[in-house]
């Protein structure tokens, strides 16, 4: 994997129809019926975790987005972060995009937290093989379901608090 030169912007500088352009383009224009769709449904992604790649000529080429959700559950709804998408165009995948928005966004996130902000656990829809390097794990996720199809195995998640979780609920928009 080569390694890319990328400048890391938050994403709320970005055209949203080049932001929209990235996803169709690295996901295709079906994406909208993911299950990851519906969990995050009527939500905004979060500005301070959410961001873009430029390239070397300044082209943007990549997106991460984190949203607000949570786990609904008997004992109520505990707050999570959903992580992606994490987007890259075809062209320059496998170039180190993703590794850098992911990393990029896991420094920021633990940033906020070393400045008193509420650590947030994460969950996204993933590979493990891919996610694993930054904790994302399905060790703690075998009782969460989600609104629509997906594989209990790739439902990854990762934070200090994961383990004072509820181990069984349903992923879903937080509801304020």
């Amino acid at each position: 994997m080569a390694s890319a030169t990328a400048t890391l912007i938050p994403l709320e500088a970005v055209d949203p129809a080049m932001i929209e352009a990235v996803l169709d383009r690295a996901f295709g224009a079906d994406r909208h019926a993911r299950t990851a769709y519906r969990i995050r449904e009527g939500m905004d992604w979060l500005p301070g975790l959410s961001l873009a790649a430029l390239d070397e000529h300044d082209m943007l080429v990549g997106t991460i987005q984190c949203w607000p959700i949570a786990l609904q559950t008997r004992q109520g709804q505990v707050p999570l972060v959903m992580v992606g998408p994490v987007a890259v165009v075809p062209e320059r995948q496998g170039e180190g995009f993703g590794v850098g928005l992911m990393s990029a966004m896991i420094a920021e996130d633990a940033r906020l937290a070393a400045d008193g902000a509420r650590a947030l656990p994460q969950v996204l829809i993933g590979d493990a093989e891919y996610y694993g390097r930054w904790g994302f794990s399905a060790a703690l996720t075998g009782g969460w379901r989600c609104p629509g199809p997906f594989e209990q195995r790739r439902l990854l998640a990762r934070g200090t608090a994961l383990a004072a979780i509820p181990t069984e609920g349903m992923l879903g928009p937080w509801e304020s």
